[in-house]
């Protein structure tokens, strides 16, 4: 099916690589793709994906205004360097999903793999759970609401990245990070957080620690350790601790 547009797929089976190269304006719905099936969807645009089973790796790259919904995928280094994405009602299991992607809304969406999310711009997520080693690496202008992120080493290196009433659950999450904001959030094995990062930070739990952050503000129900050594950079922090 390369080089197609205005296709329909539905309820159908494909066990080959490389199905749907550079299709545009087409729907593929209620349709399974084996293990077999690898990089079916690739220099695509304007592509409706809907009720699909997808097990091929390295399963959408390098398209443009994608809406998958109520998908269940398996697919190592899904969606690379897409942009326009809707994604809704999908459980996605592996690593690296969605490298270096922009303009990305995602809603109820269930993700099992590390490294996800890494240099991704402009991104709304919200309604998610995410277990996820290493995830919003670098990742600028992304929005995560009403979610559970677990995994360790959060959202190092990232800008603009703004979390509203999310768990999170982990070690050293949000390091290096500029103008991090956390608004009513609750961190779970919280230690070494906040590493030179400028924060302004609402957490309603307790963490275990806080290490040398940079400037903005972190009220926390309680810091077991608040660690400012001699390695800390000029700051102009302020920690209040309470309900």
């Amino acid at each position: 099916l390369k080089e197609t547009s205005r296709c329909i797929v539905n309820n159908s089976t494909f066990a080959i690589r490389y199905p749907f190269w550079h299709m545009r304006d087409s729907v593929v719905s209620i349709t399974t793709l084996d293990n077999t099936t690898r990089a079916p969807f690739w220099y695509d645009h304007n592509i409706i994906v809907n009720k699909c089973t997808i097990n091929g790796v390295k399963a959408f790259r390098e398209s443009t205004n994608l809406q998958i919904s109520e998908s269940t995928i398996n697919s190592d280094e899904f969606g690379w360097f897409l942009k326009q994405v809707e994604v809704k009602d999908v459980s996605l299991t592996g690593f690296y999903a969605f490298f270096q992607s922009t303009d990305l809304k995602v809603d109820h969406f269930t993700l099992d793999g590390k490294y996800s999310f890494q240099y991704v711009k402009n991104a709304v997520i919200q309604n998610a759970t995410l277990k996820t080693k290493d995830a919003f690496w670098h990742c600028e202008n992304v929005t995560v609401l009403n979610s559970t992120i677990d995994g360790e080493y959060l959202g190092w290196y990232s800008k603009n990245l703004h979390l509203i009433n999310c768990t999170i659950k982990g070690t050293q999450p949000l390091c290096y990070c500029e103008n991090l904001i956390l608004e009513n959030c609750t961190m779970l094995d919280a230690d070494l957080a906040f590493e030179y990062s400028s924060v302004e930070a609402d957490i309603k739990s307790e963490v275990i620690s806080i290490k040398n952050p940079l400037t903005g503000h972190i009220k926390v129900k309680k810091a077991q350790a608040i660690i400012l050594d001699e390695n800390r950079r000029d700051h102009d922090l302020i920690i209040t601790e309470g309900e």
